[in-house]
């Protein structure tokens, strides 16, 4: 059984490597192929038990894949037209998640019901407060469970696609959320229903009406967000600065309802049950107080699951409990691995594309990495060696997995999961909860006490120096070898050789990041959306040309994408950033670049009350003319001349840097949002380059026609946003450029877009082809 399961996961796990799916007719004649290996199966299970255990297996693969791709059809089949794109569409429908306020409005799931052309069926809105008040009387109204009659402009699933970045669209697709867009404030909008009765929107008023108690209840509470999410699941009035902590801390998955809390509330009650159903002698005759514990622990799993959003982590511990339940209730004992397994083929069942979150792997591993820790020991041992050998086993065990997904991994877990661990399951989330369930104010207040102590102590662990290890993401095969040294490191006492294991996270740990040779060259045009940011990098050196725009007053792209992906190079140091002018979507993530990575010296045209010139970093104008070389590579500035210091233009995009870069294979110009005026006088020097990042995006305002003959550019790459509502990149300049022959490549088409410059060859790597899944693109 434990096979087969697997073997299904498995399958499942493939589908969703697939750039493309399988068509209805291909998976129907899968199908018969699965019914055959099946039958080939049962004819071998007397004549050769073996073969007719891996004909199972094979046929329960295929199974997998075949389930998977099945779900994944129909989900595709719930599409918005592309006709249907951003155009005012009026839909009817009931608001089906939690409303979320953010700096410009408000956002929340809606299904829909009806609507006057086709649109998928579960959306995601964001209500903008605009400019003028009357604009947004009524989205500070919205509430779950309301049926509403909004119009609405849509647009199909689109994130920023970038190497070792978020997925965005796979969590869309998970979540079942085909469609994004905003709400038309100028338009007619109105409420049709105060709430509409059903089990889904029941759980979401309730959570709802309990995060708004805990925000009257604690008003000016630094960490009333951080209760909200151990009450109710809802994370999003955890600010940024206290996720940071969380992960130098390794604490995460405590400020979060996780498969720890499920299991201590199932626990909880069923001690208190089971006590007091032994103390009425006439319930107790009529069923064993166990059974009845059993039972109201599992009820009570049950409903914490269900109230915290019905995450990954809390799912499987609820299916791991249902199986432990029903065992304990028919008194029966099971394995704990056929526990996990089931819990698996649970989940995947009904979400087959949890295989795709980080939190199934490390829910899933955390657990498994537990029963790894008690198996195989004789004899009871103190309570405290048996919490070090836990913590060590799931410290350990989990090194390969985050350095596979997120590049670090906390120093200093064990001690602040030593001292959160009791603190928060033990304390602060039942009083959260029993304040959920009791409006009790001052239990509120004790509770964020606590998690105020709480927090002081992991800031001042998170502020050690040694607090996290980070490094670049490492290869799949040296992760598939620090896993098996890490089972074998945790094998029981007396197993021979265990060191052995420990020199099996060598390559994990060591093996560097591959860098360009001396005389190469690599420039990557990350996809920051509407906006610019270019990683430079030689066989030594790193620069960074503009650092994308800022979102909102707590989210810009330089801490989102740009320092995510040069930590997953194994970037620990920038040579260089040039801010090209003083544009949000050049200079808007810059800042946060600049706190977290040391940086030898930033080159700006920004004026000199611009916040960025305060920064504590050696400054330098960028003037025509400068140049210097990295390893065999020349970089030289191109614009502005010095004397537009003195009397700057009108326009603070004729004041871009522009950059060009030479290497023995190929040059690249980097071309900021220069327009007509800068690119007249542009076009009186040596331009020609190979490639060119588009001036201004492509706006109709630049990429005169003496600018494109001067450059002869070979690959021409726009850096522009999905839709942009700037018309960008303007028709008539991609037919200026594909007038000349070149190679057209955008942002919001081929994602990242990465050039390998070799004196013998250039290689064009567009990320969302090489990493394509069947979910990209609508």
């Amino acid at each position: 059984m434990r096979v087969l399961i697997l073997s299904f996961a498995a399958g499942i796990w493939l589908t969703q490597q697939q750039a493309e799916l399988l068509s209805w007719r291909d998976l129907g004649c899968l199908a018969a192929a699965v019914a055959a290996a099946w039958a080939l199966a049962a004819a071998l299970r007397g004549r050769s038990p073996g073969a007719a255990r891996v004909a199972a297996a094979i046929a329960v693969f295929v199974l997998g894949f075949l389930f998977a791709g099945a779900r994944g059809q129909l989900q595709l089949a719930d599409t918005l037209p592309p006709e249907n794109e951003g155009r005012d569409v009026a839909v009817i429908g009931v608001v089906s998640g939690l409303p979320q306020e953010f700096d410009r409005g408000l956002r929340f799931d809606f299904e829909v019901e009806q609507a006057q052309a086709r649109v998928p069926q579960n959306i995601s809105l964001a209500w903008y407060r605009g400019q003028r008040e009357d604009e947004w009387p009524l989205f500070r109204e919205v509430h779950a469970g309301e049926r509403w009659r909004l119009t609405v402009r849509l647009k199909r699933p689109h994130g920023n696609f970038n190497p070792h970045g978020f997925d965005y669209e796979a969590w869309l697709f998970e979540r079942g959320i085909r469609a994004t867009g905003y709400v038309r404030s100028r338009l007619p909008n109105e409420r049709l229903d105060e709430f509409v009765p059903r089990p889904g929107t029941l759980v979401e008023r309730l959570r709802e009406r309990i995060r708004e108690r805990f925000a009257a209840a604690l008003p000016d509470g630094e960490f009333a967000g951080v209760l909200v999410a151990l009450a109710v699941g809802d994370q999003h009035a955890i600010d940024a600065d206290k996720w940071r902590l969380f992960n130098r801390t390794g604490t995460t998955h405590l400020m979060s309802i996780s498969g720890l809390h499920v299991t201590m509330v199932a626990g909880l009650v069923y001690w208190l049950a089971a006590g007091l159903w032994r103390r009425v002698p006439a319930l107790a005759l009529r069923l064993p107080a166990q059974q009845a514990g059993v039972a109201a622990g599992w009820l009570a799993a049950f409903a914490y699951t269900v109230l915290s959003g019905f995450g990954v982590p809390a799912q499987r511990t609820l299916y791991m409990l249902s199986v432990v339940a029903a065992a304990l209730w028919l008194r029966r004992t099971t394995a704990p691995s056929r526990v996990l397994l089931l819990a698996l083929l649970v989940v995947l069942l009904i979400d087959p594309w949890a295989v795709m979150s980080a939190g199934f792997w490390l829910s899933f591993g955390a657990v498994a990495l537990l029963f790894q820790a008690g198996s195989g020991r004789v004899g009871r041992q103190h309570w405290l060696a048996t919490w070090g050998r836990t913590q060590w086993a799931v410290t350990l065990g989990m090194i390969p997995a985050l350095l596979a997904l997120f590049q670090q991994f906390s120093l200093v877990s064990p001690l602040a999961n030593a001292v959160a661990i009791p603190l928060v399951s033990l304390v602060v989330t039942p009083l959260a909860l029993i304040a959920a369930l009791v409006p009790f104010g001052p239990l509120l207040w004790l509770a964020h006490w606590i998690l105020a102590l709480l927090m002081a102590f992991l800031g001042w662990l998170a502020k050690l120096p040694v607090a996290v290890w980070q490094q670049p993401a490492p290869a799949a095969w040296a992760v598939v070898v620090a896993v098996i040294g890490c089972l074998w490191l945790l094998l029981p006492r007396g197993v021979p050789a265990r060191w052995a294991g420990g020199v099996l996270l060598l390559p994990l740990l060591l093996t560097p990041p591959p860098r360009p040779e001396a005389g190469e060259l690599r420039v990557t045009t990350l996809d920051v959306g509407q906006g610019l940011a270019v990683h430079v990098q030689t066989a030594s050196h790193d620069l960074l040309y503009d650092a994308g725009p800022q979102f909102s007053a707590d989210s810009d792209s330089g801490e989102r994408i740009v320092l995510p992906y040069l930590r997953a190079l194994g970037v620990q140091r920038l040579d260089g950033i040039i801010v090209s002018h003083q544009d949000n979507d050049h200079a808007g993530g810059a800042a946060s670049v600049l706190g977290a990575l040391p940086v030898a010296w930033l080159a700006s045209s920004l004026p000199d009350d611009d916040p960025l010139r305060a920064a504590p970093v050696a400054q330098r104008r960028c003037v025509g003319g400068e140049n210097w070389e990295w390893d065999g590579v020349r970089f030289e500035v191109l614009h502005p001349p010095a004397a537009d210091y003195d009397q700057p233009p009108r326009k603070s995009n004729d004041m871009s840097c522009v950059l060009k870069i030479a290497a023995p294979g190929g040059s690249v110009l980097l071309a900021a949002d220069v327009e007509g005026a800068a690119e007249a006088r542009l076009a009186e020097q040596p331009l020609r380059a190979d490639f060119l990042v588009a001036p201004h995006h492509g706006s109709r305002s630049s990429s005169s026609a003496d600018f494109v003959a001067a450059v002869q550019a070979g690959t021409v790459i726009f850096p522009v946003g999905y839709r942009s509502r700037f018309n960008h990149p303007h028709p008539e300049v991609v037919a200026r450029y594909a007038a000349t022959g070149a190679r057209l490549l955008r942002t919001d088409r081929d994602g990242a877009v990465t050039l390998r410059i070799a004196p013998d060859t250039g290689t064009v790597i567009r990320e969302r082809e090489q990493s394509r899944r069947y979910w990209h693109g609508g």
